[in-house]
């Protein structure tokens, strides 16, 4: 690994802002929070030993943020729009889960509030692709 000089302080290593998307953003804050939230029922169920579900939990729950993240450094607006498109499947996939452990008698139920975080997501995202669709021609 190549060293740094010695002149060159660690604020040197961070990203300008001006290079990110530093912006207040609804999509982006409500994934992160879901994130979290979802990452508080996963420790529930990897305390009742139910590692699988909480690992595909974790995936799928997680990469719902991660996939809003990158449409915000997007290529192009079709790029934007996949990016996106991703997310929701991820949420849908997120959603299969979460309604499994709901209804499975062996796990924890999940709190009511991740259904409606994950409800909201999937409506914002729904309404940005089909906006960004249409002002896209």
């Amino acid at each position: 690994m190549i060293g740094l000089p010695s002149n060159v302080g660690r604020e040197f290593l961070l990203i300008p802002s001006a290079m990110r998307n530093d912006r207040q953003n609804l999509i982006v804050n409500l994934t992160y929070s879901f994130s979290l939230s979802l990452l508080e029922y996963t420790d529930l169920l990897d305390l009742t030993r139910k590692f699988t579900i909480a690992r595909q939990l974790i995936r799928s729950g997680t990469s719902i943020g991660a996939n809003v993240r990158e449409a915000q450094n997007a290529e192009s607006k079709i790029d934007f729009i996949h990016k996106l498109k991703i997310a929701a499947k991820e949420a849908d996939e997120t959603s299969c889960w979460l309604s499994l452990c709901k209804d499975a008698p062996s796990l924890p139920t999940p709190p009511e509030l991740l259904f409606d975080h994950l409800h909201s997501i999937t409506k914002i995202l729904s309404r940005i692709i089909a906006t960004t669709k249409s002002s896209a021609g």
